[in-house]
């Protein structure tokens, strides 16, 4: 019995009884929960300190280029009514100088009168030295910022001045001393030999030739005066030369020479324009300004560079027009944009002297600020009762109005006129060019540039750029992840991975160098090659794939199941070999020797040795260990349950991997594409020194571009804080990420539906 006891009792031992609520136990318990907690935390932090990141970042770059699409604000100031207007005679000029301290009024009688700007003291008068019995006729000026006018007088002469502002510190005190100087002599200059009144003149310096054009009546005058020094005695001499021009068939309104002195548009009769060639003393053609018979021209100017006529009318429209050629090369007056300020007549308009925007004063004295680039209205407000006279400081920000016998003066805070949302993504005809274009050309050396500031070209390149980075990246890492995953051995994967993940962490400012430095030359030098290898490669592993499948089956057994990719290395280095070897030859046989020249000039392709395809190559091979190693996760992560149960219904490998395994891993690698894609993107270093960063729309392949993020990296150094050119960089990063944010959404969204159709696989 005590036996049977015991082998019972043996068999069926007791349960052992575990005490969970040891201290040691409780202890463990308390730490394990406090970790959890705390990474809880932790990973909530974070993920809320990232989402505050980017929402910082979001609204900081939104507050710095807001301002840009900001109008104009106009501020008046306490109206002036000084004792020496009151019989200064008519007003024909009034002006201010750089430092809004002196304002000059020129007037009919032929004074000028310098004058404090802000309290309208007078600082200094001076007297002109006109003939006796003269009178002044007419006033013109030359280009802005040249402080160059000439009068024509009522005896058929013209004399030039110039208004000078010196700056002296005496008792380290900032004193403006206004002046006038006679560059030309103070003896006034003869145009029109039978001594009539010079109804309107106009004057251009072109390095040392001083050109002067004045009417009478419809007839024209011109002189040409060059200065010329003599080496050894220092002296200057006045060699004058009148031109011939047709005559004007009606009342002439207004004249205008180009800085060039090629061109002389003479406004005449209602609405015309007639266009002299100088160089060539004929007349290039007669242009209607206007259509409605009811409306004529009433003011006009030109901007700064002298290129653009700006014309008002009796309706209160605004025009802006210029040379350009026409499709059969020849040069004609082009109507380009208009303004509309209301509907009373333009009786002044004043260019601006550091940019392409003016401002613009009706019958009803109503002030309107303009930029013709971006084609904005910035500001229209009423200034004065009727109509006056309009004078604009240098930096644009102080106006002076005279109507009457009180000024008015304004304060103008006009910061960007040079954005709108047509400059940036629209068409924008240009000074000087043919036809309306996307161009980015932010500086340039001389002061009448006309600033590009469009981002489409930017724009396209960031895009051309991805899509010929991803044409190469997204076949060859999705094909890779797939058969890493799915058909290779674990141990060549365990090898094969690794490697090529480690390839992303070599800096992109490397990848660029070698793209810049050596692969762009050693491509044009082996494009025959080049373009043999991309054909061949995939021919030839399909043709050994398929000499491999009718080998004996004794010889591909000796092969381990899923180290079959070994043997296509020789194949593939054989046929970079055999390609790359026989460039030359090709290039010899078939393109003459030189197969950049047969694309250039048989093909009218236009081919610069850093490209599309150089950076394809290079920003192909760094984006793809992302979307590989993504999508490879995605892949290897199918439960293998559906893998085994495919093939245990009779479906082979292949169909197995097309009908479940890529189905079921999509999201995975359609999100592999998207952040591949992303990174393309916002790449800078590769397509910064292998694309030759030239803003260009064109698809052309061996072409380059200048992406976004290559922009801002090469032009923010040199632009001025607050300024618009560093606002509209800070817009292209701005598009830069609301991309990026859009992109990913999308990316996210249709993932989410992927996994929702496939999560029953």
């Amino acid at each position: 019995m005590n036996d049977l006891a015991n082998s019972t009792m043996t068999a069926n031992p007791p349960p052992v009884r575990i005490d969970f609520n040891t201290p040691e136990l409780k202890r463990k318990r308390r730490l394990r929960a406090l970790k959890d907690r705390l990474t809880r935390w932790y990973v909530l932090v974070g993920g809320l300190a990232v989402l505050a990141a980017i929402t910082l970042i979001f609204f900081y770059l939104v507050y710095v280029v807001l301002p840009l699409f900001q109008g104009a604000e106009l501020t008046a100031k306490k109206v002036q009514s000084p004792a020496w207007l009151q019989d200064s005679g008519k007003p024909l000029l009034l002006t201010i100088e750089e430092q809004n301290q002196v304002a000059m009024r020129v007037s009919a009688k032929g004074e000028v009168v310098f004058f404090a700007a802000k309290t309208g003291a007078e600082l200094k008068r001076v007297s002109l030295p006109l003939p006796a019995g003269t009178q002044v006729v007419s006033l013109g000026q030359d280009q802005p910022g040249t402080n160059l006018v000439v009068l024509g007088l009522s005896n058929g002469q013209a004399l030039a001045f110039k208004h000078v502002y010196k700056v002296t510190y005496p008792d380290n005190k900032k004193t403006i001393s206004p002046q006038i100087d006679y560059p030309y002599g103070q003896a006034p200059l003869g145009l029109d030999p039978q001594g009539r009144a010079l109804e309107h003149v106009s004057l251009s310096v072109n390095g040392d030739t001083l050109l002067l054009a004045a009417s009478t009546g419809n007839e024209l005058h011109l002189l040409s005066l060059a200065q010329e020094e003599n080496m050894l005695t220092g002296e200057t001499t006045l060699e004058q030369e009148r031109i011939a021009l047709p005559q004007i068939a009606e009342p002439i309104k207004a004249m205008y020479i180009d800085p060039r002195q090629q061109w002389l548009y003479v406004l005449n009769g209602r609405a015309h324009a007639d266009v002299y060639n100088l160089r060539e003393r004929s007349l290039n053609g007669r242009y209607k300004l206007l259509d409605d018979a009811n409306t004529e021209v009433t003011a006009s100017t030109q901007l700064l560079g002298g290129i653009s006529l700006i014309i008002g009318n009796s309706k209160g429209g605004i025009a802006q027009w210029f040379m350009a050629r026409d499709p059969d090369g020849e040069p004609r007056l082009k109507h380009i944009r208009d303004f509309q300020q209301g509907t009373t007549p333009i009786v002044q308009i004043t260019p601006e002297e550091r940019r392409k925007g003016f401002v613009a004063l009706d019958a009803s004295g109503k002030l309107g600020v303009f930029h013709s680039t971006a084609q904005r209205t910035l500001l229209i407000e009423p200034v004065v009762d009727g109509a006056g006279l309009l004078a604009l400081s240098p930096r644009a920000n102080r106006v002076l109005v005279e109507a009457g016998n009180t000024l008015q003066p304004l304060t103008l805070n006009n910061p960007h006129p040079e954005v709108s949302f047509s400059a940036l993504w629209g068409k924008v005809w240009y000074e000087s060019y043919d036809e309306p274009k996307h161009i980015w050309q932010s500086t340039a050396a001389n002061t009448e540039f006309e600033p590009k500031l469009s981002l489409a070209p930017l724009t396209y390149g960031t895009l051309k750029a991805a899509f010929y980075a991803m044409l190469l990246a997204a076949p060859l890492s999705i094909a890779a992840a797939i058969y890493t995953a799915y058909f290779m051995a674990p141990r060549m994967r365990r090898k094969v991975k690794p490697v090529i993940e480690l390839m992303e962490a070599m800096p992109t400012v490397i990848l660029g160098f070698f793209a810049g430095l050596f692969l762009a030359p050693y491509v044009e030098g082996h494009l025959p090659g080049i373009f043999s290898l991309l054909v061949l490669t995939p021919i030839g592993i399909l043709l050994a794939g398929w000499l491999w499948s009718r080998l004996p089956e004794s010889i591909r057994l000796r092969v381990p199941e899923g180290w079959e990719a070994l043997t296509l290395i020789p194949v593939v280095l054989l046929i970079g070999a055999l390609a790359l070897g026989m460039s030359p030859h090709m290039e010899n046989w078939f393109f003459a020797g030189d197969m950049r020249l047969w694309i250039s000039n048989d093909l009218g392709i236009t081919y610069d040795q850093r490209n599309a395809l150089i950076v394809g190559l290079a920003m192909g091979f760094a984006v793809i260990p992302n979307i590989y190693s993504i999508a490879e996760d995605a892949v290897f992560s199918v439960p293998r349950s559906l893998t085994l149960g495919s093939l245990a219904l009779g479906a082979t490998p292949w169909q197995t991997m097309t009908r479940v395994v890529i189905l079921t891993a999509s999201p995975g690698i359609f999100s592999a594409l998207m952040i591949g894609m992303g990174r393309a993107v916002g790449e800078t270093m590769i397509v910064l020194m292998a694309t030759g960063n030239t803003p260009v729309m064109e698809m052309n392949l061996f072409e380059g571009m200048r992406t976004l993020a290559a922009n801002v990296a090469v032009e923010m150094p040199e632009s001025e804080v607050g300024g618009s050119h560093y606002r509209v960089l800070f817009l292209s990063a701005l598009v830069l990420l609301m991309f990026t944010f859009v992109m990913n959404t999308m990316a996210e969204l249709i993932r989410q539906r992927l996994r929702k159709k496939y999560a029953a696989l």
